[in-house]
């Protein structure tokens, strides 16, 4: 699980001093980034080869300004070529909001997704969440 804190600006909120819903995608990628250079360790834009291919945002509580914003990451699931982040939201120990990004290992000239490379993928595996298995 990778761990990052948001302490929420003046212009995140709305008038009644919640946190708009418009900002979570930028928050949880914000706390992307240290998987994002596992990829690209310099962040540069001629060698990015990533791509979001599903982004999905479930909101179960009021975030506000007034307090910072545990933003906790996990890998869902690791494909051949994608794999998924769960992002939880936690503020004053509320579980307020979580979201599935689905990301793609992305060759931009070829136009096709291509393989995580073994030394990324191990590193992922490490932030892998594991899903309880429930008897039938």
């Amino acid at each position: 699980m990778y761990q990052h804190t948001i302490t929420p600006r003046f212009g995140d909120a709305d008038g009644l001093r919640h946190i708009n819903n418009t900002v979570f995608p930028r928050w949880f990628e914000e706390a992307r980034e240290p998987t994002f250079r596992l990829f690209v360790p310099d962040l540069s834009f001629e060698r990015w080869n990533l791509i979001m291919a599903h982004l999905e945002l479930d909101f179960h509580d009021v975030v506000l300004i007034s307090h910072d914003v545990e933003i906790r990451t996990f890998i869902s699931h690791l494909g051949n070529s994608s794999f998924t982040f769960e992002h939880e939201a936690w503020q004053e120990g509320r579980l307020t909001t979580t979201c599935h990004a689905v990301i793609v290992h992305y060759d931009f000239e070829r136009k096709e997704a291509v393989p995580i490379p073994d030394s990324v993928r191990a590193e992922l595996e490490k932030h892998l969440r594991l899903q309880e298995t429930k008897e039938v």
